[in-house]
């Protein structure tokens, strides 16, 4: 029995282009760097960054090109896929991609300037009034020896 079976979680290194093959078929392809860091025999830290290339087919390439920019954390499973071509120099060249099966986004970044969507009395420039909860308790029902703290 054979396994190829990839699991990475890291961070865009540049934003996500969108492509469409000659048969209509949606591709796009990122980087993604993960890191690791471990204490070497003399005790000191050390860390170091592996580079990834990501191949996203189908509607999830639609998803990963909307939502994903440089530096977002994704999780990707997939499997593992080496191409070889001919550059123009007539050199055989080789790359190891992942091709992706499923992707999890990871949290928005708050400095990637996404906002929280309007209200539509916002909207439509009206100032939002917050309305707070009232919360109605009868004093007769706690006793402040039944307080944990």
């Amino acid at each position: 029995m054979n396994l190829n079976k990839v699991f990475i979680l890291g961070r865009l290194t540049a934003d996500p282009q969108l492509r469409t093959t000659s048969s209509g078929q949606q591709v796009t392809s990122f980087g993604v760097a993960t890191n690791r860091v471990w204490t070497d025999k003399s005790g000191s830290r050390q860390e170091e960054a592996e580079f990834h290339n990501v191949v996203v087919w189908g509607r999830q390439a639609e998803i990963a090109t909307q939502f994903l920019t440089k530096g977002s954390l994704v999780l990707i499973e997939g499997r593992l896929r080496t191409r070889t071509w001919q550059n123009n120099q007539g050199q055989n060249v080789k790359t190891t991609e992942i091709i992706c099966e499923r992707m999890q986004l990871g949290p928005r970044p708050a400095a990637a300037g996404f906002k929280k969507p309007a209200a539509p009395e916002e909207a439509a420039g009206a100032p939002l009034k917050e309305e707070l909860p009232e919360i109605e308790i009868d004093e007769g029902d706690i006793k402040a020896e039944d307080l944990p703290f």
